[in-house]
């Protein structure tokens, strides 16, 4: 199959090398053009990806057009700031037609739209639109270690056809018709994932860590039926799956900003010395607007904002938390 690859970050430099060396011909391009350049002089990204050279089916492009030509699929894997710029620049390279894979994880800001519904709105009369999520680590993958995610789109048909074509022995994909919940499951685990990072960066222990993860489940499935999701989603992979290992992983951008947060340091500071976008941070706010226009309550989302407003340091935001009013479960 013929793929395009928008976004050369970490993940999409990670999903290009895999589904290279598993039989699909692969063209990476981002609109950063000297980024690309150094890509294709290097055949590796030295800068998000260190330590995997690109196959020979992997081809680097600083030209759109040219990134599209013979292209059955459209993968976007930029940030999700950068989500609907890529669309209308596919539109402009009368590409607005082809099927369109999101592979990032967010709401966009100001407007609180998922990505499904960031590319519905610039392409509305396309019809395979989807959205890749689930837990997943971009180094592990490039590594060619076991890996299962969700690939969720409202067209079925396309949705069997594309996993049928894409599926491997290394990455596994399972799909889904209630792409609102796996939109909404990859959105929010990342914020859960901060608040982890710093219970754990505090040193709580593991009980707080459980309960975070546990109680953060629940959030995510209030929001997520509250829009229409099916809450059995929250239980796959795109759910509780991502959400355990974005709260525990080692590699988490998320439950770094968390741990550098505890230790006292300017959220700035935190995010300059990741050197990778950590959407769980723009993401709090518009999530927390969508809890209040639909009346839902997020505890752990409303602290960490009110940490993020600097109304809060990281040690109230956990004892805030401790000290709610009880209730039952």
């Amino acid at each position: 199959m013929n793929i395009t690859v928008i976004g050369a970050g970490s993940w999409g430099t990670a999903l290009a090398l895999h589904f290279a060396q598993h039989g699909h011909r692969i063209s990476l391009w981002s609109r950063n053009a000297e980024h690309m350049q150094t890509l294709r002089q290097d055949q590796e990204n030295k800068r998000y990806l260190p330590g995997f050279s690109f196959p020979d089916t992997l081809s680097v492009h600083t030209d759109l057009q040219e990134a599209l030509k013979n292209t059955e699929l459209v993968l976007i894997v930029t940030s999700v700031a950068g989500l609907r710029d890529s669309v209308k620049l596919l539109v402009e390279h009368n590409a607005g037609h082809l099927p369109i894979l999101t592979a990032c994880k967010g709401f966009e800001q100001d407007t609180g739209l998922l990505t499904f519904q960031v590319v519905k709105e610039v392409v509305p009369d396309n019809t395979k639109i989807g959205v890749l999520s689930g837990p997943s680590f971009a180094q592990e993958l490039a590594k060619q270690l076991p890996c299962a995610v969700v690939l969720a789109s409202e067209n079925k048909e396309w949705t069997e056809e594309l996993i049928g074509r894409l599926n491997s022995n290394v990455l596994r994909l399972y799909g889904s018709e209630d792409i609102i919940g796996v939109a909404v499951g990859g959105a929010v685990k990342n914020i859960m994932a901060i608040a982890t990072g710093i219970s754990d960066g505090l040193e709580y222990g593991l009980n707080a860590r459980a309960a975070l993860v546990t109680r953060g489940l629940a959030e995510i499935t209030r929001l997520a039926v509250a829009m229409g999701a099916q809450p059995k989603t929250m239980m796959g992979l795109a759910g509780i799956g991502d959400l355990i290992l974005t709260c525990t992983g080692a590699l988490s951008r998320n439950r770094r900003v968390g741990l550098g947060l505890a230790e006292g340091k300017e959220l700035h500071q935190v995010l300059k010395e990741i050197g990778h976008v950590s959407e769980g941070v723009s993401t709090i706010e518009e999530v927390f607007n969508t809890a209040c226009k639909y009346q839902i309550d997020m505890p752990i989302t409303h602290t960490l904002l009110q940490l993020l407003r600097k109304e809060l340091n990281a040690r109230q935001v956990v004892e805030r938390l401790m000290e709610r009013e009880t209730r039952f479960e």
